[in-house]
């Protein structure tokens, strides 16, 4: 078994999705006018490695327990509806590679997991591994988070619980990948056989060439 494993924000996407779905909530009046740019300061801090991801998940999505379900779920089909055309070409392509070689693919990121859905559906990604979401009694978002975040170290957890779903171990997988923009995600890049620094911020790019990892790009020329 051969598994190829893939980074969303800054990787097969260029851009942040969290704050892509949170543009598309402010202009439709489900979020405070400044509640962009302090989503941003916090993005600002996750690339510094000095944000607390469940205090951000709180102000993220906390902020949409105001909404009813419903409601919610027709804003995400409708935000899925327009980032087709924002998926780079080369990403589609590096999926299907990999698809088409037979290896097991999943998305993997500290993203919540509904806007990380969206995504794997456009991507032709079925397997999520992303920050589960809790829910209240009447099905609203808590902002609180399902066990552990998606995030850092807990990414190779992540990953460890979908293989053992699955009837394997790490032991058991022959060769994998893991495709990534950020150190952060350095616990999982170090775990598999195949760690690939894609777009890299400066310290993953700093240690992809004190290692020799191979450094790509799947931005479209």
């Amino acid at each position: 078994m051969d598994i190829a494993l893939f980074d969303l924000d800054h990787t097969l996407i260029p851009f942040d999705s969290g704050s892509v779905f949170t543009r598309h909530l402010a202009e439709r009046g489900a979020l405070p006018p400044d509640f962009e740019e302090k989503y941003l300061e916090y993005c600002r801090r996750y690339a510094e490695g000095t944000v607390d991801m469940v205090q951000m998940h709180r102000f993220t999505v906390g902020a949409l327990g105001v909404h009813e379900p419903a409601t919610l779920a027709r804003w995400l089909r409708e935000f899925r509806a327009t980032i087709a055309p924002r998926i780079p070409r080369r990403a589609r392509q590096l999926v299907q590679h990999h698809q088409a070689a037979g290896r097991d693919c999943a998305l993997v990121t500290a993203t919540t997991r509904f806007v990380a859905e969206a995504f794997g559906a456009v991507l032709g990604l079925d397997t999520v591994l992303a920050t589960q979401p809790a829910l209240g009694p009447d099905g609203r978002y808590t902002g609180e988070i399902v066990g552990q975040p998606c995030f850092r170290e807990h990414k190779r957890t992540h990953v460890q619980e979908w293989l053992a779903q699955r009837g394997t171990r790490w032991s058991e997988v022959g060769r994998s990948w893991f495709y990534s923009d950020s150190a952060n995600d350095l616990p999982l890049l170090e775990a598999v056989t195949d760690p690939v620094a894609v777009d890299p911020d400066a310290r993953l790019l700093a240690v992809a060439q004190a290692r020799g990892w191979p450094v790509v790009s799947l931005r479209d020329a």
